[in-house]
């Protein structure tokens, strides 16, 4: 085989999983993880081999974490510019805009339909694959930088507190994109015209959440 049939094989092979990927990411984020099969993943990106996710993937739980790296890299990307951008008198809205941003403005660049959103909205229900993702998260050095800058301006809450409202927003920035990314999708009168404003509700809204009094 010629130099020149290896590069098209792998040209091919690299084509196929990028139409896998897109193909799982719509249909999980349409109808859930647990209820599509590789075999209908297969099917519907077009591959006469029904074994096509696992060779060229593994299991659904390998699939599913390679839809995250996917957009991961560019979020990452997104996230450093942003810290790179903050000074040392930053306060808990800089970081909180940090957090949300990155998510908001990958989805904007993706242009309209995506399915991330609700993709990601759909890890929330399985307690593994949202697990996953978390893993995926925490390995980001530079978003493990903005959660220990938060931890730092916020180090007045007890720690069952924070806990509690780092939890709160992480569900309310997933399921906020993942509710407008069908909205955008549908063609849905939304109080938030694009990505950048609901961005804007978002942090205002958390930033809320982690300055609200704490009961005794």
């Amino acid at each position: 085989m010629t130099n020149s049939d290896l590069q098209s094989r792998t040209n091919r092979s690299h084509a196929t999983r990028e139409l896998i990927l897109v193909t799982a990411e719509r249909l999980f984020a349409e109808y859930g993880v647990a209820a599509v099969s590789s075999r209908q993943v297969c099917e519907a990106a077009g591959q006469g081999n029904n074994t096509a996710v696992g060779y060229h993937f593994g299991t659904k739980t390998d699939l599913v974490r390679a839809i995250i790296n996917r957009h991961a890299v560019r979020i990452d990307e997104l996230r450093e510019q942003m810290v790179a951008g903050i000074d040392d008198r930053a306060d808990i809205r800089a970081w909180v805009g940090c957090l949300v941003h990155s998510s908001t403005d990958h989805l904007a660049e993706l242009g309209n339909p995506t399915w991330y959103a609700r993709f990601k909205a759909q890890l929330l229900t399985d307690p593994a694959l949202r697990e996953t993702a978390a893993d995926i998260t925490l390995s980001s050095p530079t978003a493990l930088k903005i959660l220990d800058e938060l931890a730092d301006v916020l180090s007045d809450l007890p720690l069952p507190v924070r806990l509690e409202r780092g939890d709160m927003t992480s569900r309310l920035v997933v399921q906020m994109c993942a509710d407008f990314e069908r909205g955008l999708a549908a063609g849905t009168p939304m109080p938030r015209q694009n990505w950048p404003d609901l961005a804007t509700g978002l942090v205002d809204a958390i930033v809320g959440i982690w300055q609200a009094p704490v009961s005794p």
